[in-house]
């Protein structure tokens, strides 16, 4: 009986490093899948705020919504009005913390209706 207590000293530290690295993988993709979700939250802000100020302040739609989200995310925005109606475009590139992960850019679109008065009158 005494022998066979001895044998199985250090099992549980072979199994618990031998799972080190799968809880490891799975906290980054838990990571990984809230920085995803923070971006394209900020993509969404950057294209409402574009368009939103481009609406009542042509060209200055660009400038704000660059200012509206993180600076270190490095926002693309693109607006385009028409007499109806302003739409703004935010692209932002998401950063993968997991190697071999390439995920999509976040894109996000906003359309607001063209309040400036030189369209739409006083």
């Amino acid at each position: 009986m005494r022998r066979r207590i001895r044998s199985d000293r250090g099992q549980v530290a072979l199994e618990y490093i031998g799972f080190v690295p799968i809880l490891l993988f799975v906290a980054l993709c838990g990571i990984q899948l809230g920085w995803v979700a923070y971006v394209h939250e900020q993509a969404d802000t950057a294209a409402r705020t574009a368009a939103r100020v481009e609406a009542r302040y042509p060209g200055r739609g660009v400038a704000a919504g660059v200012a509206a989200v993180r600076e270190g995310l490095g926002a693309d925005v693109q607006v385009s009005a028409t007499d109806d109606a302003v739409t703004a475009v935010a692209t932002i590139k998401v950063n993968s913390i997991i190697p071999g992960l390439d995920p999509d850019d976040a894109v996000a679109t906003a359309v607001m209706p063209n309040d400036d008065p030189k369209v739409t009158g006083p």
